[in-house]
Order: C-alpha cells, then structure tokens, then sequence
C-alpha cells in the first residue's frame, strides 16, 4: 500500500465508515461512508466530482456530483445511493454531511480508505484518509434496544 501523504487540504472529511445493517444493528458490508464539511466556505454540490481510494487502489465506483438531485441522473456506478443536508440543496455548507452507500462489500475493518473531493469549477482538491476501526463495526442501537454481538461473530 502506497499513500502519498501531501498538503492538499481537508475540507470534506470521512467521519465513519458504517458496516451495520441499520435494521437489525448487526454488522455486514454495507460499506456506507459518511462526509463532513469542515471549512468554512460553501460549495457549490454540483462542481464536486469524488473519487475513493481503498488501501491505495482506485474503488471501482464513479461519483460525478455531490448534488443528490443530479447525481440520480449520472451514470454513477459502485454507489447505491447518496443522502444528507450537503446534497439536498445546492451548496454543501460546513457542518453539514453527506452519506454514501457503497456496493456491499467495497470497505472493510482495517481498511485505509482516501477520498480526493475535487471543485471541477475552482480546480482545488480536498483529500481525506480515514482507516476503519473497530468502532466502525460496533452494534448500534435499533429501536432503542442495544443489539449485541456474541464474541468470534
């Protein structure tokens, strides 16, 4: 694994990375990553084209706009669906996130996973690395019950 550390800024951060079935709190695949904008600056959603990186390689998925309303019409692939205050409108504004849910099966715990979010308007890149933890993979709560995981699951 070969990640060049550089000064490109990180504006779009990874939070967490969820491999949880979100109904039964069980973990899976699911592979659903969440962003931040932490500048200070809005950004146009549509100008911002996304690329992941798992481990070093290329994910295998195509990402043209952060806008949840033009991203339907892309031909994107390796996303099943994006969601959140920062692709609902037209500006991602800071603080506000945006999820993607990956194909099952693209991140796994101890994965290092980068995200390069680049303005195609501005030319300037935002670059994130986030490696999966174990609290990446924890049981969530469902319907306010606590769902535990017996030891070797």
């Amino acid at each position: 694994m070969n990640i060049e550390l550089s000064p490109i800024p990180a504006i779009f951060v990874i939070t967490t990375i969820e491999s949880v079935d979100e109904i039964t709190g069980h973990p899976n695949d699911d592979s659903r990553v969440i962003l931040q904008h932490t500048g200070t600056e809005n950004y146009e959603n549509k100008n911002l084209k996304t690329v992941f990186y798992r481990n070093g390689a290329l994910v295998n998925c195509n990402i043209e706009t952060m806008n949840g309303h033009d991203f339907i019409s892309t031909s994107h692939f390796g996303v099943q669906w994006m969601g959140g205050t920062g692709c609902s409108g037209s500006t991602w504004a800071p603080a506000e996130m945006i999820a993607l849910d990956f194909t099952d099966g693209t991140f796994f715990p101890a994965d290092t996973v980068q995200v390069d979010i680049a303005d195609t308007a501005s030319g300037q890149t935002s670059r994130a690395i986030h490696i999966i933890s174990h609290e990446d993979i924890q049981p969530i709560k469902v319907r306010g019950i606590k769902k535990e995981i017996s030891p070797g699951v």
